[in-house]
């Protein structure tokens, strides 16, 4: 192993940096060269490397998103796009390829390492925690803290106007930022992807609080949520039962901003065990850390099996 290379794809996440700048410090201590693949999958294709030492990823670790960027690529889904990908990579006498994302990223490092033979490590970023194998993805916490910060103002102003807000946080298919912000700001009520959702018995509590000359409400609902979120909830909440309420998408704010000190120490972690992991000889395998102890895994497990959130955490929460 004398050369790799890193990229990241998918969506941003905090943190994205912090690990970045692990991978390079990690590979240069090894004696490695280290590079960096540009808008991802497409400019492992295109052929957008650029090489780096450790100037280049001074001052990163407090800044948000990926100063690699991120783009789609479809040409990445074919198995023409991934030999192309390949021969890039050894044109350029590259031993190994770090790839930091989640679930649909990890396909594609798979996919390139079965067909083409490429060492690929896979690094666990994503603010949705939805990737099983390591108890957070590099971005969570950021983004459940950010999350409950406008949750926090949010409240303040519901509960001078005397209002039911419906707050969306992502989550397509995972309720973890739900749950956490949900429980953490003290919601009335969370709708999470995971649960089946009774907007009638949600309606009951409103209406129940009012009379009790609480009316001002707070529900947490993940994007994912099965009536289809946060607006289908409102617009039903409206029509079946009367009840008015405003609706605060979050949306993309969670994504970005300086990540939290969690989020810096689990990137760079787990920046340096993909790195190790290559020089091991491990790859392909995905990064991860559980109770506090970095963990290996395939890379398809982290689709494969589904990372389920905290049932204790759940009994805390006031599911509707």
């Amino acid at each position: 192993m004398k050369r790799i290379a890193v990229l990241a794809s998918g969506g941003d996440a905090p943190g994205m940096n912090a690990c970045i700048r692990a991978v390079v410090r990690s590979a240069l201590h090894h004696g490695l060269s280290a590079s960096g693949v540009l808008h991802g999958y497409r400019g492992l294709i295109e052929g957008e490397f650029r090489e780096f030492s450790t100037g280049d990823v001074s001052n990163i670790i407090q800044r948000g998103g990926s100063i690699l960027f991120s783009a789609r690529s479809e040409a990445f889904q074919t198995v023409e796009g991934r030999a192309e990908a390949a021969r890039n990579l050894r044109d350029r006498s590259i031993d190994g390829l770090i790839v930091i994302g989640g679930n649909g990223s990890f396909r594609g490092a798979d996919a390139i390492a079965r067909e083409q033979g490429i060492a690929v490590v896979g690094v666990p970023a994503t603010i949705d925690n939805d990737v099983w194998g390591t108890d957070y993805t590099i971005g969570y916490d950021t983004a459940v803290n950010t999350a409950l910060d406008s949750v926090d103002r949010i409240k303040d102003t519901a509960a001078s106007h005397e209002r039911v807000f419906i707050v969306e946080v992502m989550g397509r298919s995972a309720g973890f930022i739900a749950l956490e912000v949900g429980v953490g700001s003290g919601a009335e009520a969370i709708l999470l992807p995971e649960t089946p959702t009774d907007v009638s018995a949600l309606a009951a509590l409103i209406t129940e609080r009012i009379l009790n000359g609480r009316r001002s409400s707070i529900i947490i609902c993940a994007e994912g949520d099965e009536n289809g979120g946060a607006r289908a909830v409102a617009s039903e909440l409206k029509t079946v039962h009367g009840i008015d309420s405003q609706v605060t998408v979050l949306g993309h704010v969670q994504r970005g901003g300086s990540p939290t000190t969690s989020d810096r120490v689990l990137a760079s972690k787990l920046g340096w065990a993909a790195v190790d992991a290559l020089c091991s000889g491990a790859a392909p395998c995905m990064v991860g850390e559980v109770s506090r102890r970095i963990v290996r895994h395939p890379l398809a497990d982290s689709w494969t099996f589904v990372k389920e959130i905290d049932t204790e955490l759940v009994k805390l929460a006031p599911l509707i």
